[in-house]
Order: structure tokens, then C-alpha cells, then sequence
């Protein structure tokens, strides 16, 4: 084989809206095999959006993360679990005090494959649930992803001490480290 071949990429992206981008960001960021997080705009009508334009809830555009991951290190349905065991996929444009249609639970899948096992997640999480309190998140195409504003990457590891990030991030953190701790990086 020939030394100039380029190395084949083996990495898979998810795209995964679960509230604001900046609990979503922290949580991925802890787990073993995810090898980048970006926070970013998706599923909106127009060019790039701002931050704002996306808050006043004009553009259609949800916060999501986009997780770049090792397939060897950690499966698609991993992060599917992960995913959600730390929002509340039941409640519809809102996550705690987040209230807006830019909140909203979804999954842009990449792949058929993807949305097969998202569909797959999501039948098996309704039959654990009571009837009245059914999983809404939406199982969208994959979409262009607009990055956020620089601000926003890994907003919780350089503002720990904002109240948002001791008072939402930071618990939710600690639940994924008590009942994922298998998967977390350095673990």
C-alpha cells in the first residue's frame, strides 16, 4: 500500500438537542470515546442565526451539540442512553426553567441506521413510561448545523461559578457521574 493513502476516518457524528446546548456540551464532554463537542443552531429557516435571533424564537432553530465520537469506544446507542438519562425527553419546548421551542428534544440522525436505533430508543423508553407522560422528542434528517458563537464552547468548564452552571449543569453532572460512571472519560 502506498504511504500517500489518507488515513480513513473512522469517527460518526451525532447531533443531539436536549435543552440548552450548554448542559448538553458538558455532559458529552465527559464521556469516554466522544472525541469533540460543538455547540451549534439546527433545523431553522435562513442563514446563520445569533444567539439571539434563536432565544426570540423567530428562526425555528433549536440549540443542539454536535458529538464527533469513536465507534471503537463508544456505540451510537450509548450516547442514545446518555442522551436521555439526562433531559427530560417527556417535556415538550422546555428543559427546567429553559422554555421555548429552541429547548425542544430532538435527534437529527446522520444515518438510516441512526434513526432505526433512535426509533428503537424511543419505542422501548415509551413502554417503560405511564401513558399520559410519552416520549416527544423528534426524530429529524440531518440538517445543516450552524456553529455558535465562540462564547458558548464549553461554556461550564470556563464558568463554573455562573449560577446557571452551580445550579443546573453542575447536579446534572453528578447524576451522569453516578449512574454512568463506566463511561466516562478517565474512567
Amino acid at each position: 500500500m502506498s504511504e500517500d493513502r489518507q488515513a480513513v476516518d473512522t469517527t460518526e457524528l451525532a447531533v443531539f438537542g436536549g435543552g440548552c446546548f450548554w448542559c448538553t456540551e458538558a455532559v458529552f464532554r465527559q464521556i469516554r470515546g466522544v472525541l469533540s463537542v460543538e455547540p451549534g443552531y439546527c433545523g431553522g429557516a435562513g442563514g446563520a442565526p445569533s444567539y439571539e435571533q434563536v432565544c426570540a424564537g423567530g428562526t425555528g432553530h433549536i440549540e443542539v451539540v454536535s458529538v464527533r465520537f469513536d465507534p471503537a469506544l463508544v456505540s451510537y446507542d450509548d450516547l442514545l442512553v446518555v442522551f436521555f438519562a439526562t433531559h427530560d425527553p417527556t417535556s415538550m419546548d422546555r428543559q427546567g426553567n429553559d422554555v421555548g421551542s429552541q429547548y425542544r428534544s430532538v435527534i437529527f440522525w446522520q444515518t438510516p441506521q441512526q434513526q432505526a436505533q433512535a426509533q428503537a430508543c424511543i419505542k422501548w423508553l415509551n413502554h417503560q413510561l405511564p401513558a399520559e407522560r410519552q416520549v416527544v422528542t423528534q426524530l429529524l434528517p440531518a440538517a445543516r448545523v450552524w456553529p455558535a458563537e465562540g462564547y458558548h464552547r464549553d461554556y461550564y468548564a470556563q464558568h463554573p461559578q455562573q449560577g446557571y452552571c452551580q445550579f443546573v449543569i453542575a447536579p446534572k453532572l453528578d447524576k451522569l457521574r453516578q449512574r454512568f460512571a463506566h463511561m466516562l472519560a478517565g474512567g
